[in-house]
């Protein structure tokens, strides 16, 4: 709509005459939106004694005008929101500025004004939900979140009790853990042998195939020694878990070492002999084996190897201190919600694949929120608090550990998303030398999926004692899963589908029927072996 501005002045005698129109006044602030705003509005060259007292109270007055001010502007705003850089007539809402003339406002906005200047859709309406910030509902949902959990916290407390055992932390029987935390110290020793090697084909003692087959042996060594002490012994679950945590972080460090030397030695070859080397190469570091860069890589919060990192230019003791704080409130947190909630369902519960479907998915239903709080603690705990923690000491620069896996559409988006190092490590060790190598895109997705459920499966069915593979075949499951989501993507563009399949079998199929399974398992093979 077309709004005339053109102003009309005549200058006789030194008496300026203006003639103003509504549309006028608007234009003029639209276009002078600062202080210097004409404080009067006449259509002669004199004004009573009551005008004039009337224009100094509006522009001297105290509180109460500055109130009235502000809550007829509040008044206007809410009739006419905009946005900046709107053109037309819509602009007549931002008279936010102080030195606006409330005068000239009250004469612009008058009821004969257009309220309605163009089309605008309804906040929550298909077409603007995503156009505009949602803080005050994240704000409410964690105000009931809050409300909520505290109400069924309390209730718990009141129903069943304190359920935390004592010796829940430490106890008695950890002391019969020390094969295990001895082979954990024990571990540095296949990176000291990875060097030796590097060591060796420096000096070129061994040849190539001779260095392949040495760190193929090396690496499985690593992962097979904490097998087999944690098998040999009778360890607690924690504890078994925790070491093959460290053997998994070890093998695929050592890998990333072994290969990584093996392509820089490669290029320098390429380099020593003149070839072309293609401007994709990595050229900025030189073949070197140096110590120093070994222990600072099996130390850092990484699993791809190179001889140097970003780093940061001082460490910040405070807030390493607040980081260290935060994450033994967390693991309190975990262990209250483990003890009290979670071993309780479990307990009363039955084999999920056995007895009685609907009593099955009951419980499922019932064991998915609290393992939800209890994955969520987790990955703030250690992906967040601790690897930032370790990254801080060590003054390593990198620290994107993770992204925003939350908002993934699709299963292969969160895979890619949610654990930042194993990622990288994948693509660089698994999948693109897949691809170098001629094997197809996707077996090259499937091998980085076998490999993972692999890894999986040894970091809970070792500990356990038991050999059901039901985390292999959950981690594999996500190959076909990784085929729907995309499909569905594909089809439901702009749409969360994806995102809303990932979390309900994020968060209800899998990881508490997980959990059910193996814990049923391991109940039952203790009754065997008593």
């Amino acid at each position: 709509m077309a709004i005339s501005d053109t102003p009309e002045s005549t200058g006789k005698a030194g008496t300026t005459t203006t003639t103003t129109t509504i549309p006028q006044v608007v234009s003029d602030l639209r276009r002078r939106p600062s202080a210097t705003v004409v404080r009067e509005v006449s259509d002669s060259t004199s004004k009573t004694e009551s005008d004039n007292s009337a224009v100094r109270d509006i522009g001297t007055d105290g509180k109460s005008c500055e109130d009235d001010r502000n809550r007829s502007v509040a008044a206007i705003e809410s009739e006419n929101p905009t946005s900046n850089g709107n053109g037309g007539g819509d602009n007549i809402g931002n008279v936010d500025d102080r030195g606006t003339d409330f005068a000239a406002v009250k004469l612009a906005y008058r009821p004969s004004a257009p309220a309605h200047r163009r089309v605008k859709e309804s906040p929550l309406s298909s077409d603007a939900i995503f156009k505009q910030s949602h803080a005050g509902l994240f704000n409410l949902c964690i105000v009931v979140l809050v409300a909520v959990n505290s109400r069924l916290i309390i209730e718990n407390l009141m129903k069943y009790g304190w359920l935390i055992r004592t010796g829940f932390w430490f106890s008695s029987r950890s002391l019969r853990d020390w094969p295990l935390f001895m082979c954990c110290l024990t571990l540095p020793i296949f990176s000291a042998a990875a060097f030796i090697v590097e060591k060796l084909v420096q000096q070129k003692y061994i040849s190539e195939p001779v260095v392949v087959l040495l760190h193929i042996l090396i690496t499985t060594a690593a992962v097979l020694y904490p097998v087999f002490v944690i098998l040999r012994y009778d360890s607690a679950v924690l504890s078994g878990v925790t070491l093959m945590l460290f053997a998994c972080i070890v093998w695929l460090k050592l890998v990333s070492y072994g290969h990584s030397s093996y392509d820089m030695r490669a290029i320098a070859k390429s380099i020593e002999k003149g070839d072309v080397v293609p401007s994709h190469l990595n050229t900025d570091y030189t073949y070197s084996v140096s110590f120093k860069s070994l222990a600072y890589f099996m130390v850092a919060p990484t699993l791809c190897y190179q001889p140097s990192y970003p780093r940061t230019a001082c460490i910040r003791k405070g807030w390493v201190v607040r980081q260290l704080v935060k994450l033994i409130i967390f693991m309190g947190v975990m262990g209250f919600i483990i003890e009290q909630y979670i071993n309780p369902i479990v307990q009363n519960s039955q084999h999920p694949l056995k007895g009685n479907l609907l009593y099955a998915i009951e419980r499922v239903l019932k064991l998915s929120v609290p393992n939800l709080y209890v994955w969520l603690c987790m990955f703030y705990c250690f992906f967040h608090l601790w690897l930032n923690i370790l990254a801080e000491i060590l003054r390593f620069g990198d620290r994107e550990f993770y992204k925003d896996w939350w908002n993934a559409k699709t299963v292969e988006e969160y895979w890619r998303l949610w654990n930042m190092p194993v990622h990288k490590w994948m693509i660089r060790h698994i999948y693109f030398p897949c691809l170098r190598n001629g094997i197809p895109k996707g077996v090259a997705v499937i091998i980085a999926f076998l490999i993972s459920a692999v890894f999986h499966e040894l970091c809970i069915a070792v500990p356990c004692h038991i050999f059901k593979y039901w985390a292999f075949i959950g981690i594999m499951l996500q190959v076909p899963l990784v085929l729907i989501t995309n499909y569905l993507q594909n089809k439901f563009r702009n749409s969360m589908v994806g995102n809303m399949i990932f979390w309900f079998i994020f968060c209800i199929l899998g990881q508490p029927m997980c959990l059910l399974l193996y814990y049923h398992d391991l109940m039952n093979r203790k009754v065997k072996n008593e």
